[in-house]
């Protein structure tokens, strides 16, 4: 089969290798119908990150299920499917806690910018479409791609920095996590969004999903604008969608007192100042996103037309043009792109 590989900074490859095998009887192996480029992707596509010369790259994937282990019950051949980007089964003390992302017997979707995924804890992890491929125009593949990982993981943020109906939220971030976090935000609620971006592109996505402000300035100046907006204290909620320790301390500037900072960027050099913090009584809550415990609720609200995230994907490519879609978001040319086979 045909599967992306990293080969070294900014060397992106598709390259062909033995399609996976069921080695477990959990498992089941799922034919690519989407996959698409994670910002977590340009990490190592960048040099921030360690990598393994040739290792298959890529995590969010949709597609068909082609086989399943003698232990699988809950999904069979045919059945459509979105893969959580961690696997769960969904069963242990943790997942039954709500926390899908620690479980007992996590597993990661490896290789997902390929034709054939393996999937560790099928049972647990995969969420069946109750619709064909065939069926799905592309705006509606585009919704069902953002499930297996971006909208999650933006519904994450919003959860975990406790929005509520009337509230003031910030959003740090105008990726495509950043994005997501803005929908959710509004799903849940909140009265004033907003969306901190200096990019037109992305603040006309963010408005489309709820942002009421947008706010251009960085840093200090950032931080600023959005007291301005908060009566001079700051947000109830704030989503922090990058990572990085620049963002993670204007998301902290943002909040007002005693409010809670949700984070699922992926953290690179962060160090929280916890002195501040607690003189601030302000927390932060958050981490790898518990895709699993959300993906029922937001199928149904995907397929009933209620949340749409698909925007977030601003072009899609064929997958022999992999190493462009990874250049185009590195560029910002593009915001997401979506891969098909």
């Amino acid at each position: 089969m045909r599967v992306t590989t990293i080969h070294g900074t900014r060397d992106i490859r598709l390259e062909e290798r033995p399609a996976p095998t069921i080695q477990q009887s959990t498992d089941a192996l799922v034919r690519t119908v989407a996959a698409c480029v994670c910002g977590s992707d340009l990490w190592p596509y960048r040099g921030e990150n360690d990598i393994t010369v040739g290792n298959p790259i890529g995590h969010e994937t949709i597609g068909v299920v082609e086989e399943v282990g003698s232990s699988v019950s809950h999904v069979a051949p045919g059945d459509f499917v979105v893969i959580p980007f961690c696997h769960c089964d969904n069963t242990c003390l943790v997942c039954l806690k709500g926390m899908q992302a620690g479980c007992q017997n996590l597993g990661m979707t490896q290789g997902g910018q390929g034709e054939v995924v393996r999937a560790t804890q099928a049972d647990g992890s995969l969420v069946t479409i109750p619709v064909s491929p065939e069926e799905a125009d592309p705006g509606t593949i585009a919704a069902l791609m953002a499930l297996a990982d971006v909208l999650p993981t933006g519904w994450h943020a919003a959860v975990s920095a406790r929005v509520e109906p009337g509230s003031s939220v910030v959003v740090v971030g105008d990726g495509a996590v950043g994005l997501c976090g803005v929908l959710a935000a509004r799903e849940l609620g909140a009265e004033r969004i907003i969306a901190m971006s200096r990019h037109a592109p992305r603040q006309a996505i963010a408005r489309l999903f709820g942002a009421t402000d947008v706010v251009e300035e960085r840093d200090q100046e950032g931080v600023a604008r959005v007291l301005d907006l908060t009566d001079g204290i700051g947000a109830d909620a704030v989503l922090e969608c990058v990572g990085t320790d620049s963002s993670m301390k204007q998301a902290l500037r943002s909040a007002r007192p005693g409010a809670m900072v949700g984070y699922v960027g992926v953290p690179h050099g962060v160090n929280l100042p916890i002195n501040a913090m607690f003189g601030r009584n302000v927390g932060v809550s958050g981490g790898m996103a518990p895709v699993r415990k959300y993906l029922p609720d937001l199928l149904e609200r995907t397929l009933a037309g209620t949340v749409d995230a698909g925007p977030v994907f601003d072009a899609t490519m064929p997958l022999d043009d992999v190493a462009e879609a990874y250049r185009a978001m590195d560029e910002r040319r593009s915001i997401k792109v979506l891969l098909r086979p």
